[in-house]
């Protein structure tokens, strides 16, 4: 698991970092100062919002019963799977037009107010926050109990968004970032691929679905052929798959009916822009 939200705090963490590095660089190169105060009480409110919005996640799950805990966790898992992935086919079409966009948000706000500053600071920051709290979430609640490797996974790798964020605004790094993002996108997909069928999973724990004990593989007792090294050889499996121990027949189908048909999309060239067609030019008025 620490790799899996590693993942997913690295690349929603940079989405993040990026909104914020552009915002804050239109107005510091635009002479705009002073509208960083209310730029970055929206941010804030935008983070305090995502913060808890997991902790409520977290109380609203503890105080269920089993059945519902599982029923909860299962639309939740499935929900999220669904937001991150509109997330990775908006990003991959719309990441080189995010500046000029923001930046046009962002110099009508101007013209309004502080308010409406905080507003699209909030707005940009918070969509992110919430996706990326929710995705966390049911990554961390379908880890095994007493586990902190998910939490440290999601802190570091959040870490590393801020850290190249700011590297990014100071113009000290260049990375590719269609590159960037279309690699970290096939790698989360294959994470979301994990939670989406541990969300079909927690279903049939709930009694939505039958099939419980129809296990169609058991990765534990493969790799326990391996002795010692199949302890973290499991652990790296089902790290990076976000698979359970025992897999379930619907839990491997749900599985393979995401991952194949949203990778090949994914993976597929876009088809190029069509030119605009040219306008006819009039004939010129006889004199």
């Amino acid at each position: 698991m620490l790799l899996g939200n590693f993942l997913i705090g690295l690349r929603e963490g940079l989405e993040a970092a990026l909104v914020v590095s552009i915002l804050i660089a239109y107005l510091v190169k635009t002479g705009n100062r002073r509208a960083l105060l209310p730029v970055w009480t929206g941010i804030g409110a935008a983070v305090v919002l995502a913060c808890a919005f997991g902790i409520a996640l977290s109380a609203a799950s503890s105080e269920m019963q089993f059945k519902t805990q599982e029923l909860f966790g299962g639309i939740l898992s499935i929900i999220a799977v669904g937001l991150v992935t509109w997330m990775v086919f908006w990003m991959r079409k719309t990441a080189r037009f995010m500046k000029a966009e923001l930046e046009g948000r962002l110099e009508g706000a101007l013209d309004v107010g502080p308010l409406a500053l905080a507003a699209v600071a909030f707005l940009a920051v918070g969509r992110e926050g919430l996706e990326t709290a929710l995705f966390l979430w049911t990554n961390i609640s379908n880890s095994s109990g007493g586990s902190t490797q998910p939490i440290t996974g999601a802190f570091l790798g959040l870490a590393v968004a801020v850290a190249l964020g700011y590297l990014l605004y100071r113009g000290g790094l260049k990375i590719n970032l269609k590159r960037f993002f279309t690699w970290t996108g096939a790698a989360l997909i294959v994470v979301a691929a994990g939670v989406f069928g541990y969300g079909f999973h927690d279903l049939q724990e709930a009694e939505v679905f039958p099939g419980l004990h129809s296990v169609a593989l058991e990765p534990h007792a493969f790799f326990a052929k391996f002795g010692d090294a199949g302890d973290w050889m499991q652990t790296v499996f089902q790290g990076v798959l976000n698979v359970t121990p025992q897999i379930t027949w619907l839990q491997l189908v749900m599985w393979a009916a995401y991952l194949v048909p949203v990778m090949v999309l994914f993976l597929r060239s876009p088809s190029p822009s069509k030119p605009a067609p040219a306008k006819a030019t009039e004939p010129a008025p006889s004199s």
